[in-house]
């Protein structure tokens, strides 16, 4: 569904929000967000191939000139051009790069040696078949300026994978990210801190308090962030170093819909089911100013790219 700000469930989530106590926006203020003008930019739809042939879906800035490339992979059974992929693309675009949400064999979650596969697929700088060949050789883009990648849950491992293969990633985000989920899969062999490639000062982690699949409690939910980044800040709700990098976990209290949990940045659905309900995208992610939001997470992938 279109996070479009003229949807019925847009304004229900506004609603909910004005409404919450501790509210850090206004609904006034929430309206004026959505209703600012976005960067003049333009749509692209191309292919890659990983044995298979797979979609991209992208935007870059309508004006001329050569960007840094953000590269967004979405979660397990998410739409690869889900409406929160796309608030991430726009954030993104606004902040001077060219985005693209990229599919792939998501239909299943996996081990260490499952979704690196993915991520070589998306990430291999030799292959010129794979998503960022194709993303680096468009006329907009020049990859020597950065490359910066998010993503959620699946895809935000493959996100902080990515420079294991492609050595121009210069930061990585993830959401609903960890290296234990659920009881099945441990993936501390290529998650922990130190195993991965992308060092720990260049991730940024942002995890819900109710996130059931890393853990279930703002405990386990902060342990997990801490393996992935390295940093450690014991009982803290967040904890960032001087260039940003760090962990952040989203309280229920923070959202539109009260409920943190693994898809705390869009989920309309009923407390205690993970991911359910209506794809929109949470106004308090979109348009706030909370560390945890996708324009704190922007600007912080910003800083590290050459404009």
């Amino acid at each position: 569904m279109s996070p479009s700000t003229r949807s019925p469930f847009f304004f229900h989530a506004l609603r909910r929000a004005a409404t919450r106590a501790g509210g850090v926006l206004t609904l006034g203020a929430l309206l004026l967000a959505a209703a600012a003008p976005v960067q003049a930019q333009s749509t692209f739809n191309t292919t890659y191939r990983n044995g298979s042939s797979y979609k991209i879906y992208g935007k870059e800035p309508s004006a001329t000139g050569k960007y840094p490339l953000y590269v967004h992979t979405t979660g397990t059974g998410e739409a690869y051009d889900s409406a929160w992929a796309k608030a991430a693309l726009d954030a993104a675009v606004a902040r001077g790069f060219v985005a693209a949400t990229v599919e792939y064999d998501n239909a299943t979650f996996g081990s260490c040696n499952t979704i690196s596969g993915r991520a070589k697929g998306i990430f291999d700088a030799t292959n010129a078949n794979s998503a960022v060949a194709k993303l680096c050789a468009r006329g907009k883009v020049d990859c020597s300026k950065g490359i910066a990648t998010g993503g959620l849950s699946q895809g935000s491992i493959i996100s902080v994978l990515s420079r294991n293969y492609e050595p121009r990633v210069r930061a990585s985000m993830g959401q609903g990210t960890g290296s234990t989920y659920t009881a099945a899969y441990n993936l501390a062999s290529c998650m922990a801190d130190g195993k991965h490639t992308q060092p720990g000062d260049r991730i940024r982690i942002i995890n819900g308090e109710r996130d059931m699949f890393v853990g279930g409690t703002e405990a386990i939910a902060r342990s997990q962030a801490e393996l992935v980044t390295g940093l450690q800040c014991a009982g803290q709700q967040s904890c960032f170093r001087k260039n940003g990098s760090g962990w952040y976990i989203v309280k229920d209290r923070e959202v539109a819909d009260l409920n943190a949990d693994h898809c705390f940045m869009g989920n309309l659905g009923a407390i205690g089911v993970q991911c359910s309900g209506i794809l929109a995208v949470d106004p308090y992610y979109e348009y706030g100013s909370g560390e945890w939001g996708v324009k704190a997470t922007m600007n912080w992938l910003k800083t590290f790219v050459t404009p």
